[in-house]
């Protein structure tokens, strides 16, 4: 039976879920919460250690300012509401991505991490501004600026996921095959399962299927 550390989830879907059912993307998005809370909570019942929630894209710029206004106030209320939630079940809170760009909310993030920074049962690290090549390139630079040897071994250690176990499972709701610039590097062996279902749809069983697919499948890495 294989262990799970860590899942990386694609949220796909609220836009379109949010039309379909009442033609409005926000609302899509204000349903999206529900279900994060509920795999936070499905993710402590399998004992899972870190989940990663690709939240906010560096392409996610593109949208319309409303509704990247709206996402920045969606993401304020989340973590107001959820702060002592982490705090009581001892939840970890990380940013990876370039959160610096996120002023009007800057403090909250700081506090929430800060607040949280010393618990252990789960870590959920949430991708903010986050772009998977721009992370290889600044782990790139980081290390030709310090004259460290490129290593794999070493820009894994200079990526935002650093000290993160590479995922053992990826899902990606929303019917669409592909990563979107979402931890390119650390997806090599990861085990991906799209799903047909949008984000809001997703729920408890779908979560625990997949995590029940994973542990008795086989897994080669490269050997017959």
């Amino acid at each position: 039976m294989n262990s799970i550390n860590h899942v990386a989830i694609i949220m796909d879907g609220n836009g379109r879920w949010g039309l379909e059912h009442f033609k409005s993307r926000n609302r899509g998005h204000k349903e999206g919460i529900k279900t994060i809370e509920k795999i936070i909570k499905e993710s402590i019942k399998h004992n899972i250690k870190f989940l990663t929630l690709y939240a906010f894209s560096t392409e996610n710029w593109k949208r319309p300012k409303k509704e990247i206004n709206y996402l920045f106030s969606l993401l304020e209320y989340f973590l107001k509401k959820k702060i002592n939630d982490f705090i009581k079940e001892n939840i970890k809170l990380k940013i990876i991505g370039k959160k610096f760009l996120f002023r009007n909310i800057f403090k909250i993030i700081n506090f929430c991490e800060n607040k949280t920074k010393n618990n252990t049962k789960l870590q959920i690290n949430l991708a903010l501004n986050y772009g998977s090549k721009s992370e290889i390139i600044d782990a790139i630079k980081l290390l030709n600026k310090n004259k460290i040897q490129i290593t794999e071994k070493k820009i894994s250690e200079n990526l935002y996921t650093k000290n993160i176990p590479d995922p053992d499972i990826l899902i990606r709701t929303g019917n669409t095959h592909r990563l979107s610039n979402f931890l390119l590097w650390q997806l090599s062996y990861t085990e991906i399962f799209f799903v047909k279902k949008l984000w809001p749809d997703f729920n408890e069983k779908d979560f625990t299927k997949i995590v029940n697919t994973f542990r008795y499948s086989k897994r080669n890495y490269g050997k017959i």
